[in-house]
């Protein structure tokens, strides 16, 4: 976390606190998913370059592809017009869904 978001986290009343802390955790997560799918172009070319995908390159590629399906909430509402002004409402509902399953796995 960023010293000025700590700043923000700390001086904040709860709700705003929450609000930051969501956005921050929500940032992180996008950030290591994407750092994560970066492999991903050079083994699509391997097809068109004419080189045959192996057994591994098949895996690695499904692993990139549910990590990108992760993030298509995120790309959709970026995709739309306005679609900044929804990302708090985004960070909102997808923490409730993760919380909703953490709750029934135990």
């Amino acid at each position: 976390m960023t010293p000025a978001t700590k700043e923000i986290a700390v001086r904040a009343p709860g709700a705003l606190r929450a609000l930051v802390m969501r956005i921050h955790r929500e940032r992180e997560f996008l950030l290591t998913e994407v750092l994560k799918v970066r492999g991903l172009m050079p083994l699509l070319m391997k097809s068109r370059n004419k080189q045959p995908w192996t057994a591994e390159d098949k895996a690695e590629l499904a692993l990139h592809l549910r990590r990108l399906s992760m993030l298509s909430p995120y790309l959709v509402v970026l995709a739309m017009p306005g679609g900044v002004l929804v990302l708090p409402f985004l960070s909102w509902w997808l923490d409730r869904r993760r919380n909703r399953q953490r709750k029934g796995s135990r």
